[in-house]
C-alpha cells in the first residue's frame, strides 16, 4: 500500500512540477535595487547562509521567490538529488524536511530554520 501511495504522489509531482517551475520562472519578482555598498554588506552577511530545498516544492519556491525579491545571494542546495547535501541536512538539522535555512553564526554554531514562514521572516529581518 505504501508503494502505491508513493508512486501516486511521485507521478503527481512529475506531472505538476514542470508547470510549477514554469509559473515561477514567468512570474519571478524583481529584486530590490540597493546602493553597491549596502548590497556588498548584505552579501557578506548572507555568505553564511544556505537553503536546502527541493526544486519543485511549493514552500521552497515561496522561499526562493522571497530571496529573489530581497536580492539576497544565498547558496541553494538541492537536498532531493544531491546525496551529499541530503546527508548534511539530516546530520545537521536532524531531519530531511525542506525548505531549511542553515545559518552559520559568528561563534561557529549553526541554526537550522525549517518552516518557510520562519525562514521568510528571518530573511526580511536580515534585509531590513
Amino acid at each position: 500500500m505504501k508503494f502505491a501511495i508513493r508512486l501516486f504522489f511521485r507521478t503527481i509531482r512529475r506531472v505538476i512540477g514542470p508547470f510549477m517551475l514554469l509559473g515561477d520562472k514567468i512570474t519571478t519578482p524583481k529584486g530590490i535595487q540597493r546602493p553597491a555598498d549596502e548590497q556588498e554588506k548584505l552579501d557578506k552577511t548572507t555568505q553564511n547562509l544556505a537553503l536546502y530545498q527541493f526544486k519543485t516544492c511549493p514552500f521552497c519556491i515561496k522561499v526562493r521567490r522571497e530571496i529573489k525579491r530581497q536580492s539576497l545571494n544565498i547558496e541553494l542546495r538541492d537536498a532531493q538529488h544531491d546525496q551529499e547535501h541530503r546527508q548534511q541536512l539530516l546530520n545537521g538539522g536532524g531531519q530531511i524536511k525542506v525548505p531549511c535555512l542553515k545559518v552559520k553564526q559568528d561563534d561557529g554554531n549553526q541554526v537550522w530554520l525549517y518552516e518557510s514562514s520562519e525562514v521568510i521572516r528571518y530573511l526580511k529581518k536580515l534585509a531590513a
